[in-house]
């Protein structure tokens, strides 16, 4: 696992030193290292409580239960508004902005946090399952596709109706509709390869 950590900050050339510098810090702490959704990811007692990321212009941590952290010098902010309430995100934009010694402190609390079973769970999706056309008349026309589709969770369901659904041409929806079939025939859902890293 150290090596494909190494490798993921390597890559990220430009944040390279800022990210060696935060991931000692945490390595400092009883984290156990790993790699999820193809950035390294910090965890405890199974549970995942910080990751590490760098973008174009910022690198940063994400805290995935930090809205239960007390944030006293206001650093977190949500970076995914209307999608998460849980995790929270700290954007540091060069290295003298990272201060190791409150990063270990918020980390410290979101383990304490673990420890204590504090946890915010996402809010299920009551919204009545809605298909367009183009899936429907797929499914109707194609006996094994609706056998496959049927066999999925009703979030698997959701994500691709959804993804067609979203589509604003309908070259798009086409697209996505072809896109989408052969996924479904082998069973597989449209963000599983994002849960499963």
């Amino acid at each position: 696992m150290k090596s494909k950590v190494l490798e993921y900050i390597e890559k990220k050339e430009n944040w390279s030193e800022e990210l060696s510098k935060i991931r000692k810090a945490l390595l400092e702490l009883p984290f156990e290292e790993t790699i999820k959704w193809g950035a390294p990811t910090y965890t405890y007692d199974g549970k995942n409580i910080v990751g590490l990321a760098a973008f174009k212009n910022y690198c940063g941590l994400w805290f995935f239960q930090g809205a239960l952290l007390k944030d006293a010098q206001k650093v977190l902010l949500n970076a995914q508004e209307g999608k998460t309430k849980a995790m929270l995100q700290w954007r540091f934009n060069s290295m003298k902005e990272i201060d190791v010694t409150l990063i270990k402190s918020y980390a410290l609390e979101a383990i304490e946090n673990q420890k204590a079973g504090k946890v915010i769970k996402p809010q299920r999706n009551t919204k009545p399952l809605v298909i367009p056309d183009q899936l429907q008349n797929e499914l109707e026309r194609n006996p094994k596709l609706k056998e496959k589709f049927e066999a999925f969770s009703l979030s698997h369901k959701r994500e691709y109706a959804n993804y067609i659904l979203e589509a604003k041409k309908e070259e798009t929806k086409q697209n996505r509709l072809t896109k989408i079939i052969p996924m479904i025939l082998e069973e597989i859902g449209l963000h599983d390869k994002y849960r499963n890293c």
